[in-house]
């Protein structure tokens, strides 16, 4: 059973998204929060596998909610389900920790699909946001140049490198590897100081322009 804690603050938002979901026998929603703060809290109480996240709430929002969640709750998985697509939003969002970004316009198969992956580490992107995501690592100028040398990763390291740059969560990949998430943590870590990157956007970009995924064995 995938435990589902939904927050946006439009109660019929929250109550349709819950009423659709439930319709999943292998979906259970454990807890409705109205912005960031009260997600924050129900997060510690209801123990979701996943958090349904909208981004513009008061109080506290998506973005921030979702960072504070990623330093507190790593085992989380946060989906976000907005209605906006603007390019600050959805940056600030997938580098805050979120492991995917659906717009509110979703079919409700794809919605249901999108949670179920997600609690398997899967990462889902709205089609019209993957080309931003996309546009940028083909047009964003990398923070180190090809030309000037990174410090070599480890065999371990490019296997992590591989699975961040396909959008898996600390938690997905020390599954996969079968490593203890702190590894994991550790290990991104590494990555990005010999990547001279500050975060896993950039990392995810910088090993695409330098084709270091490549090298991974799968």
């Amino acid at each position: 059973m995938i435990r589902v804690l939904i927050v946006d603050d439009q109660t019929v938002v929250r109550e349709g998204l819950a009423a659709i979901l439930s319709t999943d026998p292998e979906i259970d929603i454990v807890g409705l929060a109205c912005d960031g703060q009260e997600a924050l809290q129900l997060v510690a109480e209801a123990e979701p596998d996943v958090v349904l996240m909208d981004l513009k709430m008061p109080i506290l929002n998506g973005v921030q909610a979702t960072r504070r969640l990623q330093r507190s709750h790593p085992d989380v998985y946060i989906l976000v389900l907005t209605t906006y697509a603007g390019d600050q939003w959805v940056f600030d969002a997938l580098r805050a920790g979120a492991a995917g970004y659906l717009l509110k316009d979703t079919r409700r198969d794809e919605l249901v699909a999108a949670v179920k992956g997600t609690a398997e580490g899967k990462s889902y992107l709205d089609p019209s946001i993957a080309a931003k995501v996309m546009q940028q690592a083909i047009a964003q100028p990398s923070s180190a140049p090809v030309e000037q040398p990174i410090e070599p990763l480890t065999e371990r390291e490019l296997q992590v490198l591989h699975l961040l740059t396909q959008g898996y969560s600390n938690p997905a990949i020390a599954q996969r590897l079968h490593l203890a998430r702190g590894t994991v943590r550790n290990y991104v870590s590494a990555i990005l100081q010999k990547m001279g990157v500050s975060d896993r956007t950039q990392a995810a970009v910088e090993a695409l322009r330098r084709g270091l995924v490549d090298d991974v064995k799968r």
